[in-house]
């Protein structure tokens, strides 16, 4: 079973995955979930995250007692929780104690940690939270995985190119086609060939440069300039899938819901699969 609020999130997941029931709307009305194993989380980040504004106050920000009210429910063996580092600023301290206090009310021995995508296999940096927790009646402990690339690794970091050096230059429609506003140059948002990207967003204005664009020089504190007039551009909303680590074949169906803008925020709200692989391959082995 699978629920998200935004209706091309399931048309997305169901041409991928289609032997799922998956439940569009608010999770607080599903009043009953189905026997699992493992329980996965993801709730909404806008408090938390830099892109957004910030506030501990709100009510987005305690959607982890709807999880806690899953966990009860269902008692998984498992459960896996991932959301944004941000969530560790001190002005959250009381948001991050309380998930832990209420998960481990439900039964659950609990850890967590700040994971980069990049150490992991993705050719991107983004740095978020994992929250693990394993059933206390089975008595064992949850160890997050070593890095597998970089200098904690035994494999080199993966690039731009090793991710998506294959794909067309110029990908008429499938990028975000419009000027490079005043908040967009305000800081550098390129990366070169040969490195990880910036971290993938999901709103499409905000989307790291393609690395066929010009590089950026700064002029002042927050204001920077392509170095030449030549051709530049945002990553597509498939560059952006392949940077997260979904598979060449991933398919993003032609929905009525399926605009432009919803492929991006789709592809920027998910969670890196080879970095979400990795932690799940570390729990301990208490599958039937």
């Amino acid at each position: 079973m699978a629920n998200d609020l935004l209706p091309y999130a399931r048309d997305v997941y169901m041409a991928n995955h289609p032997n799922t029931e998956y439940v569009v709307g608010d999770v607080a009305k599903i009043e009953k979930f189905p026997a699992a194993e493992l329980l996965v989380g993801c709730y909404p980040c806008q408090g938390f995250s830099q892109g957004g504004v910030r506030d501990s106050s709100r009510k987005i920000n305690t959607l982890y007692l709807e999880f806690a009210r899953a966990l009860r429910a269902i008692q998984p063996k498992a459960f896996i929780v991932e959301n944004v580092s941000g969530m560790v600023r001190k002005n959250f301290a009381h948001l991050l104690e309380d998930q832990f206090r209420v998960f481990r009310e439900a039964g659950y021995s609990v850890k967590a940690d700040v994971l980069n995508a990049v150490d992991y296999g993705v050719a991107q940096e983004r740095k978020r939270i994992f929250i693990v927790g394993v059933r206390n009646d089975l008595g064992l402990e949850y160890q997050f995985p070593h890095p597998t690339h970089g200098s904690g690794g035994a494999a080199a970091p993966l690039s731009i190119r090793d991710a998506i050096g294959d794909m067309p230059e110029w990908p008429e429609g499938e990028f975000y086609d419009r000027d490079f506003h005043w908040y967009y140059l305000s800081r550098d948002r390129r990366r070169g060939w040969e490195q990880p990207s910036k971290t993938i967003v999901a709103n499409p204005r905000h989307m790291p440069l393609h690395p066929m664009s010009p590089p950026l020089k700064k002029l002042e504190h927050n204001v920077w300039q392509f170095q030449t007039d030549s051709p530049a551009r945002r990553f597509s909303y498939r560059e952006a899938a392949r940077l997260q680590g979904f598979s060449r074949d991933f398919v993003f169906p032609d929905t009525e819901r399926g605009s432009l803008d919803m492929r991006y925020k789709v592809a920027g709200n998910a969670v890196p699969p080879p970095l979400f692989e990795a932690v799940a391959r570390a729990l301990p082995d208490v599958w039937d």
